[in-house]
């Protein structure tokens, strides 16, 4: 996904908002406190679990549901940061972290040099097919979201996420009155040197847990055959592979401000079967382990 034009203007101080140290408001962080290595993750405590493997830590910052660490593995300077749950969080964390790098707090407009920063995001999934099984990491290819929130902005899909999104809407029979689904592509370099040898696909992004998910407990689902028509979504050699509620939405925002993402994921759950691992921190640590090592 593209932005049709991006702003150049000065920012003014309720839309950007800084500390007196000149951080951004969410991410308590600043150009100098980021690397060009960026893993994002939901889970806070993954942060901590994740530097644990580092030589160096020689930032960290802690908000609300936002922990961010930056120091060193293997001589690579890297910064891990929590994003929290779904992409109404991914619009805080993309917008400020390009924000901290890319915008001059003194004039509050874009810097004349852009940082575009590797942006990959480690987390768990649930596989929509029978046989993507429990522990099978995922490196999303695409991701088709229907959380809505990169329509505030003026972005436009390029021709294959368009093609993939027409498409999912088409085989899907989409509910009208559920946001208009879009679709966000992985950075190909990324994919091919991170994402090598792991299961790619189509990921479904929702804007839920639960309902949007096709999960019931106490209340009835309002379209319960909906996730069967997107189990059952292909186009061409891509099918629809697992969900979860972050990936297109940091796609679209990502590529857009023109970082470069991915995101790798580790099947903790598989929906067809309705199976779960009984050991979901292993599964965690081989993704970890996996990713520094490409990094």
């Amino acid at each position: 996904m593209k932005a049709v034009r991006l702003n150049n203007q000065r920012i003014p101080e309720s839309q950007l908002i800084l500390s007196e140290h000149f951080n951004v408001y969410h991410l308590g962080i600043r150009a100098d406190h980021i690397a060009d290595d960026v893993i994002v993750v939901g889970d806070p405590e993954r942060v901590g679990r994740i530097t644990a493997r580092f030589e160096e830590i020689e930032f960290i910052s802690r908000q609300r549901e936002f922990h961010v660490h930056t120091g060193i593995f293997r001589s690579k300077r890297i910064t891990v940061m929590s994003t929290g749950i779904g992409v109404d969080n991914i619009d805080i964390v993309i917008n400020e972290l390009d924000a901290a790098v890319n915008i001059d707090p003194l004039t509050r407009k874009p810097r004349g040099e852009r940082r575009r920063l590797n942006i990959i995001r480690l987390g768990t999934t649930g596989a929509l097919r029978p046989e993507i099984t429990i522990g099978t990491k995922i490196a999303s290819a695409y991701a088709i979201g229907f959380d809505g929130v990169p329509w505030h902005y003026d972005l436009e899909m390029e021709e294959d996420e368009k093609e993939i999104a027409l498409a999912f809407s088409g085989q899907t029979d989409w509910p009208p009155e559920l946001a208009k689904p879009y679709c966000a592509k992985a950075d190909p370099e990324l994919l091919h040197t991170i994402g090598a040898d792991m299961t790619q696909g189509v990921t479904i992004t929702a804007n839920g847990f639960y309902g949007p998910q096709g999960r019931s407990l106490r209340l009835p689902l309002k379209h319960a055959s909906l996730i069967d028509r997107i189990r059952a979504f292909q186009h061409r050699s891509y099918h629809a592979t697992n969900f979860e509620m972050e990936c297109a939405g940091l796609y679209a925002l990502s590529s857009a401000l023109e970082h470069r993402v991915l995101t790798c994921c580790v099947v903790l759950a598989n929906r067809y079967n309705e199976k779960f691992t009984e050991d979901p921190l292993k599964a965690v640590d081989a993704l970890i382990d996996q990713v520094l090592e490409r990094l």
